[in-house]
């Protein structure tokens, strides 16, 4: 009618069935339309291919926590586009508790102030005071003590481990119900229970790091509030599981041992033998093929000669490390059993 594309801005775009969206593709393709689409799920898995290949993808992240306190300060002061005239002031507390527990949405906090200062009666010198009771009553959430930069954290997350490592499913459900309320990054609590499994669990159950790695990559894809309940599973399953600290400790004295005697040398016959001319150098002479031996093993020197008999790893008493054990008593009983026999 005017000569000009229109622009079609379709919210939630995903709720849109596979016809709906493919009515859309030829008047996308001739330029009829300029389709702005807007979804909070993942367009790759809810938005059809074809569309996707024409558009281009923006993801807008949530603001970060001083941009909406910032926000929040301006809507009160500001007396053009804010509720400046209303004469109310904040207290630091109310605009940093609003800013933390708004996790990015300006809209979430806005709102609030708007509802703090239409219904907070003035006080005795004529101002609005903002304090953090009434900002805990707009948007209807108690002030969780949690510094993200202070002591506080720090002490929650150390009880969230601890109470992992010490078997105590329920503290460790409990502190990570604190950190969630708080609104600690879901990402860093996924990571802590990464460590925690492999290095208070470890090789004792497998399973938990599998368990703490798919939990960290589904809490992406989800996001809170069902992230929740990710982390509850891995963080109650890492403190139930069998627990070893053998895999820390052994990298940490392997570390310790290298930081100490340097690069020694690698036997000849673990030495790279792929290349011509290598047997004239001696490498790879006189190497055991594990897999041409009884159960897979032959004894052979893989440490350098100078770390002879050393050992680094050493399973402990529980979980699968009693099978590891049995399973090394297992194959190098049958070698030196096969050796005598020869």
């Amino acid at each position: 009618m005017y000569d000009k594309r229109t622009i079609l801005f379709i919210d939630e775009i995903h709720r849109f069935n596979k016809g709906q969206q493919d009515f859309l593709l030829p008047f996308v393709e001739d330029g009829t339309v300029i389709l702005i689409g807007a979804t909070t799920e993942n367009p790759y898995f809810e938005v059809n291919g074809a569309l996707i290949s024409r558009s281009q993808i923006f993801e807008l992240k949530p603001l970060a926590k001083d941009a909406v306190k910032e926000l929040i300060l301006r809507a009160v002061s500001d007396t053009e586009r804010g509720m400046g005239s209303f004469k109310a002031v904040m207290d630091e507390t109310a605009a940093e508790f609003l800013a933390d527990v708004a996790g990015g949405d300006a809209r979430l906090a806005l709102n609030a102030v708007e509802l703090g200062v239409m219904t907070t009666d003035r006080s005795e010198d004529g101002l609005i005071h903002i304090t953090l009771e009434v900002a805990q009553e707009c948007i209807q959430r108690k002030a969780i003590r949690y510094d993200k930069d202070g002591d506080n954290h720090y002490d929650t997350i150390s009880a969230f481990i601890k109470s992992m490592r010490g078997s105590d499913p329920d503290a460790a459900v409990y502190y990570l119900a604190r950190m969630l309320e708080a609104g600690e990054d879901i990402k860093f609590i996924a990571r802590r229970i990464m460590v925690c499994a492999s290095e208070d669990v470890g090789n004792a159950d497998p399973q938990a790091l599998q368990i703490a790695v798919a939990a960290s990559l589904a809490i992406e894809r989800l996001g809170m509030p069902e992230a929740r309940i990710v982390l509850s599973q891995a963080a109650s399953y890492v403190a139930c599981a069998p627990k070893s600290n053998a895999a820390i400790i052994a990298i940490d004295d392997a570390l310790g041992e290298v930081r100490t005697s340097g690069n020694l040398p690698i036997p000849p016959h673990l030495q790279d033998a792929h290349y011509k001319s290598s047997s004239k150098l001696g490498r790879g002479i006189g190497y055991k093929y594990s897999h041409d031996f009884p159960n897979h093993y032959v004894e052979q020197q893989y440490l350098p000669y100078e770390l002879s008999g050393r050992e680094f790893y050493r399973p402990g008493d529980l979980g699968y490390e009693v099978k590891i054990k049995e399973h090394f008593k297992q194959i190098k009983g049958s070698e030196n059993r096969s050796t005598k026999k020869k």
